[in-house]
């Protein structure tokens, strides 16, 4: 959820019917994202939640009615990892273990600022998303009793 803002080049700047979009293109997933332009030198867009730590090929393109779509510029763009993606990593692998609540002890001990909790679970959920998991993976883990 990061803002991602690109400056144009001189000869980029163009008339206001060009529209501008970004395509990532990674190992094995594509995105493509539109972009707001903020001046006329300047676009921003939100990066795509993505499905591994990669570098990523990022072609900006640009398009106009009636006239072919044109790569403008390319690029390499990093998604790392962050704690947020450790996080997910981890719940996601000890589902249905009970010690894995330890986690929460420490959150406990440690006392953030709620905002900083409620700002971190926003992004666990949304590295959530984005994680590979087995088709028969679930939150309940393998032993789905409720003993």
């Amino acid at each position: 959820d990061s803002v991602i803002t690109v400056q144009l080049t001189e000869e980029d700047k163009v008339e206001e019917d060009v529209v501008f979009y970004l395509v990532f293109t990674g190992s094995t997933v594509q995105h493509c994202t539109s972009t707001r332009k903020i001046n006329p030198g300047s676009l921003e867009t939100i990066s795509p939640g993505h499905d591994c730590c990669e570098t990523v090929k990022v072609a900006l393109c640009a398009s106009r009615e009636g006239h072919p779509v044109l790569v403008v510029a390319e690029e390499s763009f990093q998604f790392i990892q962050d704690e947020a993606y450790d996080a997910a990593q981890f719940l996601a692998s000890c589902a249905g273990n009970q010690q894995a609540l330890n986690f929460t002890r420490f959150l406990d001990r440690s006392r953030p600022p709620a905002a900083d909790v409620d700002f971190l679970d926003e992004k666990v959920a949304l590295a959530f998303r984005h994680l590979k998991l087995p088709a028969e993976w679930n939150v309940l883990g393998a032993d789905q009793s409720l003993s």
